[in-house]
């Protein structure tokens, strides 16, 4: 794996996340800014590389991989961005009805569970994003009709100008 395109998947991931995180505390596109950070994140950030060519060919496995890692990185960014604007708001606001965390930090019990399940969530986010960047780069060689070559060492091809 590239290292370099690691370090740039999990920057876009984590701006991305919060982003969301930030998007999701309006009540009304709350649930679809949720739905995109767990479902299907990984399969816009692979299209947004790809079209700006800062990746090249990768294969199904690279993008299985490159999702996984783009869903957990983006879910805690999400979870850091989203919890405490929204317990403000739940302690701020009586009728807010997201403020459900403001019940979290009671106690330290109730905050570890909290910190566990955003844990949990960010794993079932890793594997939802992890099967649409599989689907997105079958997608790409069924378009392209170019596959990678299981000999390659690289990763990613760069055109250096």
């Amino acid at each position: 794996m590239n290292l370099l395109l690691l370090k740039q998947l999990s920057i876009l991931s984590v701006f991305a996340g919060v982003i969301l995180g930030l998007i999701t505390v309006v009540p009304y596109v709350s649930l679809v800014s949720f739905l995109i950070t767990i479902l299907c994140l990984s399969a816009f950030i692979i299209v947004y590389l790809k079209q700006n060519e800062l990746i090249g060919i990768i294969s199904v496995r690279e993008g299985c991989i490159f999702g996984a890692l783009i869903g957990f990185v983006s879910f805690l960014a999400f979870a850091v961005a989203y919890t405490p604007i929204s317990m403000l708001l739940g302690w701020l606001i009586p009728s807010y009805t997201q403020g459900f965390l403001r019940f979290f930090l009671g106690s330290f019990g109730s905050f570890v569970v909290m910190i566990m399940l955003i844990i949990l969530m960010a794993g079932i986010s890793a594997l939802f994003n992890g099967f649409a960047g599989l689907v997105t780069a079958y997608v790409y060689e069924l378009i392209t009709g170019i596959k990678k070559e299981n000999n390659q060492n690289s990763s990613v091809d760069f055109e250096i100008k």
